[in-house]
């Protein structure tokens, strides 16, 4: 297990090249501590975690690392199949011309989807595809409370836990982070 700055795991995930929309995501408050807990999990990438924490409004810093090569059924039962949050994904754009390109097809999405009946749902994905999101899907997440999910599958990746707590330790000692910045 490779330890990593988030941002690189995040890249790991958009370049992934598997089918988008079979993303899961449960997330929440570090069990002790500032921050949050991320559990990402595709079919055919297995499951990745970040820590992560804002170092200040404008940045947020943290560690991940891919736990899983798999999902099997002890760790999809936490994985949320339908939830009414989403999260996805999102590359920034690399040039102009591509800014314009996906805006003039979230446009025309927004559009369609403005002048007939639509889902919710319907809605959610057809605008990931029109800003071309390489993954995203259902999330459980509470900013307050930690969900049971998140607990179970920090207890199934126990020594990862502890190696990624450790270093994350560390980030916010370097950083002189107590209390956070507010």
């Amino acid at each position: 297990m490779r330890v990593r700055d988030w941002r690189d795991v995040v890249s790991e995930i958009v370049d992934a090249n598997v089918r988008s929309d079979d993303w899961r995501a449960i997330a929440g408050p570090r069990n002790r501590g500032i921050g949050e807990d991320l559990y990402l999990a595709h079919p055919r990438r297995g499951v990745y975690v970040l820590k992560t924490y804002p170092k200040n409004p404008f940045e947020r810093r943290g560690v991940g690392t891919r736990v899983a090569r798999s999902i099997d059924d002890e760790i999809g039962q936490w994985m949320p199949q339908d939830a009414p949050a989403k999260f996805a994904v999102q590359p920034a754009v690399q040039d102009r011309d591509e800014a314009k390109q996906r805006a003039k097809r979230l446009e025309e999405t927004v559009k369609t989807h403005a002048a007939a009946p639509t889902t919710r749902e319907d809605l959610f994905e057809d605008v990931m595809d029109a800003i071309e999101s390489p993954a995203f899907g259902p999330l459980t997440y509470d900013q307050r409370d930690r969900p049971e999910p998140l607990d179970a599958l920090s207890g199934t990746f126990d020594e990862a836990e502890r190696l990624l707590e450790s270093e994350l330790d560390d980030l916010l000692d370097d950083d002189e982070i107590g209390r956070g910045f507010g």
